[in-house]
């Protein structure tokens, strides 16, 4: 795949991501969510740092496991959360950034992650994050084609079994002619017909 391609990509999953928070307000932030114990505040303060660790990763920050503590924002976790996003979305963009190495201490000791590899990782992270967010509201969520089917790539190399931490949990069972986006959620832990 062309870089700029993957860029493009991440920036439009980006964007229907931060379409689906956009739909909330601060009466939604207790809500329950897909992820098993999380309010969407929860979720929100997780997504809000992941993004500005990413950022500054893009930019060759070097941060350690504690700059990637979520943040309870309060009534303000949503407008946090947008300016997080484009953040990200703007510093992953950068000419060049798929030739820098990325350092996440939460997914490696220090071990630096190769730019596309990073990308792939904040990508697939948007991608099931925006399809929390929107079950959690209740409202539509829309990916195009391609994003989809890079997404579903990504989420099947991520392997199954009881190591995948704090990142996703087992896969559960998906009918494999299912939609690429259930196929995707289901593969990263969650039920493709939550809350049912």
């Amino acid at each position: 795949m062309a870089i700029k391609k993957l860029q493009d990509l991440h920036s439009r999953a980006m964007r229907a991501c931060a379409g689906a928070v956009a739909q909330a307000t601060p009466a939604d932030l207790g809500r329950p969510t897909p992820c098993a114990g999380w309010t969407l505040a929860d979720l929100l303060a997780h997504m809000t740092v992941q993004d500005r660790g990413f950022a500054g990763a893009a930019r060759g920050a070097v941060t350690t496991v504690d700059d990637w503590h979520p943040v309870d924002h309060g009534d303000e976790a949503i407008n946090r959360y947008a300016e997080a996003a484009a953040d990200v979305e703007r510093a992953i963009a950068e000419d060049g950034v798929l030739e820098r190495d990325f350092v996440i201490p939460e997914f490696t000791t220090g071990q630096p992650i190769k730019g596309p590899n990073a990308v792939r990782a904040h990508l697939i992270d948007a991608v099931v994050h925006g399809w929390d967010v929107a079950r959690t509201l209740g409202v539509s969520y829309e990916l195009d084609d391609d994003v989809l089917a890079e997404s579903l790539a990504i989420a099947e190399s991520i392997p199954d079994g009881d190591n995948r931490g704090t990142f996703f949990s087992r896969a559960v069972a998906a009918d494999p002619q299912a939609a690429p986006l259930d196929r995707i959620v289901a593969h990263l832990g969650r039920s493709p017909a939550w809350p049912d």
